[in-house]
């Protein structure tokens, strides 16, 4: 079973679709104890970076989400929620993200129209899994103002203005910058690629 994990905002309803769509069961959660006790974790997020991670604090969410990932259980962050995997965001510049990754979330400069909002293409490498059984072009829906440079991690990149990560895939963490539940058949096919590598 999907466990999402609700800090009081986000686009939850529409991975709730999304999800039903493919017949997956599933479950919103938002206790350490739910998390604790969670099979696959999926974080959504749309908003301000300091919202989710002080909402994740207050709801004493982050340790056991930390607790779960390093101890193999399967996470998908979407948007928001896969900014949350780094360091800290430009957006919060007080708040510490969960350090996953020791790199900053940027803002787009101020040359580039942001938000970065519609539809874009991805350049994957090779051996992606999220994006497995997908053909180029891969156009699927953005909605951010700030962005995750490529890291290692980074299995798909995004140009706007300059490539940024768009998938990251490493070992049980995975997240993407746009929003599988608003991209139509590609994003179905890649929720449908994590609860099969889940």
């Amino acid at each position: 079973m999907i466990s999402i994990v609700d800090y009081g905002a986000g686009n939850l309803r529409s991975v709730q679709n999304t999800l039903a769509e493919l017949g997956a069961t599933y479950k919103v959660i938002d206790t350490p104890e739910a998390v604790l006790a969670a099979d696959r974790l999926v974080l959504p997020g749309v908003g301000h970076f300091g919202q989710l991670m002080g909402s994740l604090d207050l709801l004493r969410l982050r340790q056991p989400i930390l607790e779960k990932i390093a101890g193999g259980t399967p996470f998908f962050g979407i948007c928001l929620g896969m900014q949350a995997l780094f360091s800290g965001s430009d957006e919060a510049p007080d708040q510490q993200g969960l350090n996953l990754y020791p790199e900053r979330i940027q803002r787009f400069p101020a040359t580039a129209r942001v938000p970065h909002m519609g539809w874009n293409s991805l350049t994957p490498k090779p051996g992606g899994k999220l994006l497995a059984g997908l053909t180029d072009p891969i156009y699927v829906y953005f909605a951010n103002s700030y962005y995750a440079p490529p890291v290692e991690a980074t299995s798909a990149t995004c140009e706007y203005q300059f490539p940024f990560s768009a998938v990251i895939e490493k070992d049980n963490i995975y997240g993407v910058q746009f929003h599988p539940e608003k991209s139509g058949p590609v994003g179905l096919k890649i929720m449908a690629n994590f609860l099969e590598l889940a």
